[in-house]
């Protein structure tokens, strides 16, 4: 939140605030926080169940409880917020004790519970003319009431990992075309286990990242394409690529068709690469390319155990029904992309012994790939396992840290996702669980990520992400 110059601020936070981060009331720095009562009653009327809006609204609720019971004097003179160690938050909590009878405009219904807040927000401002009086909501809606009643209005924002989707670390950089001219005598190269390693210095080095792609393209000069694996002071490694676009590197029959599948299959095949996010629209391979590497490195190679395959049901969190039927089968409807590739994987190069031999692969297949849900994850570790989480763009990052850590030894992730489809009320492009893990895991030197940018589907299908 930005600040202004002169006196503090005081937000009024709308209860889908709390309920959308539990911790938000450390968040305003110097900043004073104004708490309307019906804010309370509805983090009261939401508190039951097992969904994260309810774990979050009992947190929220534990935590002013913690705050109100830090009071020695009289409570209307506001709750300091350091008073439970958060000392970057120097501001004064506010409860609502007494009431506001500031009149609305006709057709705005003074019982809904929204409505109420902005009569608490309008009495604030009357109350305290030399003060910014500032709704805080992640509802558009009552943004938007608000500054029609001339109140100012703000988004939620500290969860947003960057403002700009555009922004996000893409895993891959183009070099300028007078790289090579640049480095000039400088550059030393070696080879070493079939790949080439360049040792580069200048000013390029300062915007690489371990684990990054580099690629030059140049007409009529040859093309290079490398991934950063060291970086030290001024210098940077580049080592050259496995080139899965040539069938005679094909991962369980599938090639990759473009640059950036090519650089996933790398990370994805890759023993030292241990967590691997993929972001990109509908038809870039995704799914495809981190079964495909799955299915080999499980069945073919033996680095991993099983295929676990996860994805966020929408209505992640809660119960997935009580139908008949084992968590796999419950799974079922949810795992269609999972058959598609599997269909297309099974009818590959490798199964031209007809119709038993395709079922034989097809059974062989699916007992190595388990389906589970992420509501039972909790206090799991998985061993030896090469883990899928797929729809990512649909988790928090909460939910992410918790599946994330369920990693045990010698097992690696892939998370995927498209973050242009984002289903779940209150995440945002700038605040999903997928924009997380790619900002926070770039530059460690057992993760890598790639963005997708070309659909591979079919001429129908790119022909139609262009036009509808």
């Amino acid at each position: 939140m930005a600040s202004s110059p002169d006196a503090k601020r005081l937000f009024v936070l709308d209860t889908n605030v709390l309920m959308h981060d539990p911790t938000c009331l450390f968040r305003f720095e110097e900043h004073d926080i104004y708490l309307p009562m019906i804010v309370l009653e509805e983090l009261d009327n939401n508190k039951k169940g097992m969904s994260e809006v309810a774990r979050n609204a009992r947190q929220a609720s534990r935590t002013l409880d913690a705050l109100a019971a830090t009071v020695r004097g009289d409570i209307r003179d506001g709750v300091a917020l350091t008073a439970l160690g958060h000392r970057e938050a120097t501001g004064t909590l506010f409860f609502q004790t007494e009431p506001f009878t500031q009149a609305l405009p006709d057709g705005i219904a003074h019982g809904k519970a929204d409505n109420q807040i902005l009569v608490v927000v309008q009495g604030l401002k009357a109350r305290h003319p030399d003060r910014d009086v500032v709704l805080v909501s992640k509802d558009i809606n009552m943004r938007i009431k608000a500054r029609a009643l001339g109140l100012a209005a703000e988004d939620y924002e500290n969860d947003k990992t960057i403002d700009d989707v555009e922004l996000l670390y893409t895993g891959m950089l183009a070099l300028p075309a007078d790289f090579w001219s640049r480095q000039g005598k400088s550059v030393e190269s070696w080879q070493q286990g079939g790949h080439t390693f360049y040792r580069i210095s200048g000013a390029i080095v300062e915007q690489l990242l371990l684990n990054q792609f580099v690629y030059y393209e140049a007409p009529g000069e040859p093309a290079l394409y490398a991934r950063v694996v060291e970086l030290r002071g001024k210098t940077a490694v580049l080592r050259t690529l496995k080139d899965y676009t040539h069938l005679k590197n094909a991962v369980w029959g599938v090639t990759a068709r473009n640059r950036e599948q090519n650089f996933a299959l790398n990370l994805l095949m890759d023993p030292d690469i241990d967590f691997v996010t993929l972001a990109g629209t509908a038809g870039t391979g995704k799914t495809l390319m981190a079964l495909a590497a799955g299915l080999t490195q499980v069945l073919d190679e033996r680095r991993y155990s099983e295929i676990i395959m996860t994805r966020a049901t929408v209505s992640v969190g809660e119960d997935i029904g009580f139908l008949p039927g084992t968590e796999e089968e419950k799974m079922g409807p949810w795992m269609g992309a999972l058959d598609d590739n599997l269909e297309f994987l099974a009818q590959g190069a490798r199964n031209s012994a007809g119709e038993w031999g395709r079922a034989a692969t097809h059974d062989l297949i699916r007992s190595r790939i388990k389906i589970k849900s992420m509501n039972f994850m909790r206090g799991r570790t998985f061993l030896n396992k090469y883990v899928i989480i797929d729809e990512a763009q649909n988790l928090t990052p909460k939910q992410m840290k918790t599946l994330i850590t369920r990693a045990g030894p010698g097992t690696k992730m892939v998370c995927m996702g498209n973050l242009a489809q984002i289903d779940t009320p209150y995440l945002t492009e700038g605040s999903s669980g997928l924009t997380y893990v790619v900002d926070r895991f770039k530059g460690w030197p057992h993760g890598g990520h790639v963005t997708l940018a070309r659909g591979e589907r079919s001429r129908l299908a790119d022909y139609a992400s262009e036009v509808l």
